[in-house]
Order: C-alpha cells, then sequence, then structure tokens
C-alpha cells in the first residue's frame, strides 16, 4: 500500500501548510516552506479519500476532477456527520461565530467549533476575519441565519471567486475595515433577534496575508500578481513542480519558471500516490486561466 495524499492541512495558529499523507491508518504531515523547491508526479489511479478517518471500505476510484475526493456513498457518510449538515444539533461543544473577508465586497458569516480556533478560517482562505460571538451550537447557527436573513450577508462564497481576486487585494487596513464595518451592523442586531445564549465577543481584526505568503498588505503580495493558470485535474504521470511562493485555503501557487505562475489545489490530490518530481518535470496536468482564461490539455 502507498501513501496517498489527503490534502492541505493550517493547524498552528502562527504556522505554515501542512500536506498530509495517509497509508491505511497510519497518518503523517509535510510541513511545506515558501521559497522551497515543489514537485510531484501523480501515479497510478486516484481513490476515494474514506470518511470521517476510515479508509473506503470498497477502494472507489474517483474523478481527477472532483475537489471532494470521495465516492457517493463516502461523501454521503462524511456529510452526515458534519455541522453543516445540521444533523447533530446535540452537540455540547462551544461554537464560534465569525466574520470572514475573502477580497473586496466578499464577507461571508459562519460558525466553527472553538476547539479548533481558526484553522477552519485558514481554510476556506480568509485573508482577514473576526470573530462575532460564542456559545451553543443551535445559538451560533441562529446568529449565522439572522445576519443572512437581516443583512444579506452569505453562509457561503464560490472558491473560484476568492481565488481569482486574491491576486490583487487592498491594504490590511481597508481589509480590516470591510470587516468592522459589517461587525458593527451585526452588533447592531442586538435585542432584534439575537440569541440570547450567544456571548458577544469584542471585535478583533486578523489578518493571514502573513501566513500565507500573499505580502504584508499593500497589495504587492509575493507570488499573487503572476498567478495566471490553475491545475484542473491530475493525471497519471503528469507532473507539476516548482517553487512553492504562496499558500492560502487548499490552493498552493508555484513558480514554474517558463510556465509561469500555476496554482493547484490540493484538494484534487487527494486519493493520489505521489511521487517526488525535480524542477525540470515543469507542468504537464490539464490547467486553465483563472477567471476563464486559455486552457491546455496538459503534455502527457
Amino acid at each position: 500500500m502507498e501513501w496517498q495524499c489527503t490534502g492541505l492541512r493550517w493547524p498552528e495558529e502562527r504556522g505554515g501548510p501542512v500536506l498530509g499523507w495517509r497509508k491505511g491508518r497510519e497518518v503523517r504531515g509535510s510541513a511545506l516552506a515558501y521559497g522551497s523547491a515543489f514537485g510531484f508526479r501523480a501515479e497510478g489511479v486516484r481513490g476515494c479519500a474514506g470518511a470521517r478517518g476510515n479508509v473506503c471500505p470498497v477502494g472507489a476510484e474517483v474523478p481527477a476532477r472532483s475537489t471532494g475526493g470521495r465516492c457517493p456513498e463516502c461523501g454521503r457518510l462524511d456529510r452526515a456527520h458534519s455541522v453543516a449538515a445540521d444533523t447533530i444539533p446535540d452537540d455540547p461543544r462551544t461554537y464560534r461565530v465569525y466574520l470572514a473577508w475573502f477580497g473586496p465586497g466578499m464577507v461571508k458569516v459562519g460558525i466553527t467549533a472553538e476547539e479548533r480556533g481558526a484553522a477552519r478560517l485558514r481554510e476556506q482562505g480568509a485573508v482577514a476575519f473576526s470573530w462575532l460571538g460564542r456559545g451553543p451550537l443551535m445559538a451560533a447557527r441562529r446568529a449565522e441565519e439572522l445576519l443572512r436573513a437581516a443583512l444579506g450577508v452569505p453562509d457561503r462564497i464560490p472558491y473560484a471567486r476568492k481565488r481569482a481576486v486574491r491576486a490583487r487585494l487592498p491594504g490590511a487596513r481597508e481589509r480590516a475595515g470591510e470587516v468592522a464595518e459589517l461587525y458593527g451592523r451585526a452588533v447592531a442586531l442586538d435585542g432584534g433577534g439575537w440569541p440570547e445564549a450567544l456571548e458577544r465577543l469584542p471585535f478583533e481584526a486578523v489578518d493571514h496575508a502573513g501566513i500565507f505568503g500573499i505580502g504584508t498588505g499593500t497589495g504587492t503580495g509575493t507570488g499573487a500578481e503572476g498567478v495566471v493558470r490553475v491545475v484542473t485535474g491530475l493525471v497519471d504521470g503528469g507532473a507539476v513542480a516548482g517553487r512553492l511562493v504562496a499558500a492560502a485555503g487548499p490552493d498552493l501557487r508555484l513558480d514554474t519558471g517558463a510556465d509561469g505562475f500555476v496554482v493547484v489545489d490540493t484538494r484534487l490530490m487527494t486519493g493520489w500516490a505521489l511521487a517526488a518530481a525535480g524542477p525540470e518535470a515543469g507542468v504537464s496536468v490539464p490547467t486553465a486561466g483563472i477567471g476563464g482564461g486559455v486552457s491546455q490539455d496538459g503534455l502527457f
């Protein structure tokens, strides 16, 4: 049995991204460093990632373009036990409500288990955020619904939109200002449907630009502006290699030299057995221009 990729994780508040691996029930992680060489070649077929830490019982194959990385059965099992599916209303854990900023005009409301800290925010690629409140799951969920209904704040933003705006971001002050404005509108709802069981938390803008390696907030983040293509799927024998310059959410940004800047969504890497590849391997998998630009089929 080979080691299979399980995607990107952000386990530490001040740490960088970690690429996960699994072989049966054995797991490990590889810390990634900006500025270092990064390359891989896909081998064999892409297997189902399983559900809730368990291996897929039938060893199913999944499509190369699937960001879920699971067969239909494992996908249903995984979602059945998720907070997002509202199937565990009696969860005794404390939850936090957050306001997350991804780009100009892109602010969403969401909830996460308090024990996870801000890991969920980093996994989503939130460039800036602030906590709004904390309390029982259903109180947090009601606050989320209140902001959607009263203020029109979404709880989901398509990932392609987040990626498309990340190349050119306003400064840290502007990012924090947009979150602060929404925070003020949200707390003004106190008494107008705000759940009594939800403790309001003070505003404090947290910025992830430095952790993501996309700059200090001047709009000139390292490796962000030159990104022109995104990998759309891996294939047996296909390679991606370059210098890691930034990461955000599930994305890795690589400077591939002659092939330019390329984004790899690590959700597309899950389930593959990956072998190391040197910089000479280049990019030989299908890609597309970010925002719907020119595509290439790969050189495999």
